[in-house]
């Protein structure tokens, strides 16, 4: 019987041990996935804020500096109801995912108001001092640096 329960503890021990390093992992993962939260400069003089809702990252629209020659309202939109709505405040980016094997975060879309129009979102590399994002539309892309604020 004392064989028996010796089996038993070291199947215990053995299990708690696996459960902590999968507990571990996970815990670590979402670390690595949150680090894209914060607030961060763009190159065309926005300000925006990325948060988490719902597991997926989005963004909005903090701050405007100088943005195009004083532009405080969603002028290019084609919808022309929006016309008169903030920048201030407007939610930009949505839909970003973290994909853990690639450790990039993927399938996002972001509103430029600049020219009113959506394109894809993907962050390749987060650190923390800044982001690199690849945007896309069709067959154009570009790559951008998001300095932390």
């Amino acid at each position: 019987m004392t064989k028996r329960i010796k089996l038993i503890q070291i199947m215990l021990k053995t299990s708690l041990t696996i459960m902590l390093i999968l507990l571990i992992n996970s815990l670590c993962s979402a670390q690595e996935a949150d680090l894209l939260i914060g607030k961060y400069q763009l190159p065309d003089k926005l300000d925006v804020e990325i948060f988490k809702v719902d597991g997926k990252y989005c963004g909005k629209i903090i701050a405007l500096r100088d943005f195009e020659d004083g532009q405080t309202t969603d002028i290019n939109n084609p919808d022309e109801a929006k016309h008169q709505n903030p920048l201030i405040g407007m939610q930009i980016i949505n839909g970003l995912e973290y994909d853990h094997q690639e450790k990039k975060w993927i399938n996002g879309e972001m509103y430029g108001p600049e020219k009113g129009m959506f394109f894809n979102l993907k962050v390749i590399e987060a650190n923390a001092n800044e982001i690199i994002v690849v945007g896309s539309k069709f067959i154009f892309w570009r790559t951008l640096v998001w300095k932390r604020i």
